[in-house]
């Protein structure tokens, strides 16, 4: 597949880069990048005929964005072990009810009105059973309302784990089962903000984390299963 990308850009139209790295991140999103696949910048520059650089800062903001890591052979899927997903579940329950709270103390009317528009797209997505638009909705939430966490340690410390946010998101989403749980705990939380009620949006995201771990660990279980019947069958 080679992808036509237009030479005349203007300041507004995305970059060859974020072209680039959409495409791969709707790749990741759909499962069809395995463990054991590894990206390479000029292949994916020879893939979308390009030059080497927009490839590599395609990978690099994939790389910063949680949902690979760079080796000395190109770029994988991170690897996040399971004690480390349910060790980062319980920094998630110490610090996200905190970020919220000041959020819901603090968010400004745009990034409220930005945040109800991802919980429409996501709503849309979910009644359309488009796993990926869920995902990305889900995503822009997630991702707005950090943004909007006032103390950056905090917000910087939360941003540091992104790895296991997507590591979880990845093998969650792919239950349309869990795609509604996720929607409405996210305008369980859009309506604390927009209360700004503190305490509220700390029990939404607590009871959200919990949930989160227990989808976790479902899928988790239903994995193995499946590997056993797979090894039953050969």
């Amino acid at each position: 597949m080679t992808i036509v990308l237009a030479s005349d850009q203007t300041a507004v139209a995305p970059s060859q880069g974020q072209i680039i790295r959409d495409v791969l991140l709707g790749r990741l999103q759909r499962g069809e990048i395995g463990l054991e696949d590894r990206l390479v910048d000029t292949a994916i520059a020879a893939e979308f005929g390009v030059s080497r650089m927009p490839a590599r800062d395609a990978l690099k903001r994939l790389v910063h964005e949680g949902y690979l890591e760079a080796t000395t052979r190109g770029f994988m899927l991170p690897r996040v072990t399971h004690n480390e997903i349910l060790e980062i579940f319980d920094l998630r329950r110490l610090l996200e009810p905190r970020a919220v709270a000041l959020v819901a103390q603090s968010m400004k009317p745009a990034e409220l009105t930005a945040l109800e528009g991802t919980i429409g797209d996501a709503r849309g997505a979910t009644r359309a059973g488009d796993t990926e638009l869920v995902f990305k909705a889900s995503e822009r939430f997630r991702n707005g309302w950090i943004a909007a966490v006032p103390n950056v340690s905090l917000r910087q410390a939360i941003q540091r784990y992104m790895t296991q946010v997507q590591a979880v998101r990845m093998l969650t989403f792919r239950d349309p089962v869990n795609h509604p749980l996720i929607v409405d705990g996210n305008t369980r939380l859009f309506d604390a903000f927009a209360n700004r009620d503190a305490v509220a949006a700390s029990d939404h995201i607590l009871r959200f984390i919990y949930e989160g771990e227990r989808a976790y660990l479902n899928a988790v279980k239903a994995e193995a299963e499946e590997a056993q019947q797979a090894a039953k069958s050969a």
